[in-house]
């Protein structure tokens, strides 16, 4: 095993389209969500980064899943995995949400396409939902995952879209639909181009549409928590998420990065916060 490990890419929480561990959180769980967030940000580093072959992914990964999971390995270079497994031990949530998220970047490393929607949401309920769910189980939150888990997957499938083009000509990666883009005719190659075909741009709605289907389901999640910081903040997120899902209606990804504005932040993290205030603990788990 070489000597380092980890392949880091300069991005931190800052970078992230929504909130990470924000100061709504409670001061004592923050830390426990940086951990996690440290833990998920190297290992989707490596299996991110263009310069390894697959291989050398699956087994810079499969440490880090063994180190969680048993606690072996060097602190210098498994130490972020070593470090989730002692807050996981203090907090009591389980390593599965942690190993699910290794299991994707583990499938990153050697699948590059997905057959249709279903499939993709496979792929984002193991890259995207253990994180909703590890914030359920650290609040002390009914295992109820319906809602977080179509929450998470919203943003993963945004995020998705925003990078549509890059992952296609950095990692060789196409996270659309194949079997709607064949039905609109339209090629891998039509993401390289300077701005959305009609192939393209049909195949982005879609996704969209089905986006909005997961965030109807997704409503429900503020009203169901118990913890009043953790509704506020999954409400700001909705909000958030609805505001993206409407630029990339009207936007073009393939043209140029859609982003959410400073403003979109400051209008959403209002309304967000508000709704979650009112709605938290109005309906019980089912």
């Amino acid at each position: 095993m070489t000597a380092t490990v980890e392949t880091p890419s300069g991005k931190t929480a800052k970078d992230e389209n929504f909130p990470v561990g924000s100061w709504l959180l409670p001061r004592a769980l923050r830390p426990h969500v940086a951990a996690f967030y440290a833990f998920a940000r190297a290992a989707d580093d490596i299996a991110d980064n263009p310069r390894l072959t697959p291989e050398d992914k699956i087994a810079r990964l499969d440490g880090f899943a063994e180190a969680l999971a048993t606690g072996t390995g060097h602190p210098r270079l498994y130490g972020k995995a070593l470090a989730l497994r002692a807050s996981l031990s203090e907090t009591g949530v389980t390593a599965r949400h942690g190993l699910d998220l290794l299991t994707a970047f583990r499938q990153d490393a050697v699948k590059t396409r997905y057959a249709n929607w279903d499939e993709l949401i496979g792929y984002c309920t193991l890259s995207a939902a253990p994180v909703g769910r590890f914030l359920l189980d650290l609040h002390g939150e009914r295992p109820d995952y319906e809602a977080s888990d179509a929450l998470c997957n919203a943003l993963q499938i945004l995020n998705h879209l925003q990078d549509c083009q890059a992952d296609h000509r950095d990692l060789d990666r196409v996270y659309l639909p194949l079997d709607w883009l064949e039905a609109q005719a339209g090629r891998l190659d039509d993401l390289q181009a300077r701005k959305a075909n009609s192939a393209v741009r049909a195949v982005i709605d879609m996704c969209l549409t089905g986006t909005e289907e997961l965030l109807a389901t997704a409503s429900a999640l503020p009203a169901r928590l118990r913890s009043r910081p953790l509704a506020m903040e999954s409400a700001v997120i909705l909000h958030l998420a609805r505001r993206l899902t409407h630029r990339l209606r009207r936007g073009d990804p393939i043209a140029g990065r859609v982003r959410l504005s400073r403003l979109d932040f400051v209008r959403c993290g209002i309304s967000g916060l508000f709704h979650g205030l009112v709605a938290v603990g109005r309906v019980a788990a089912p």
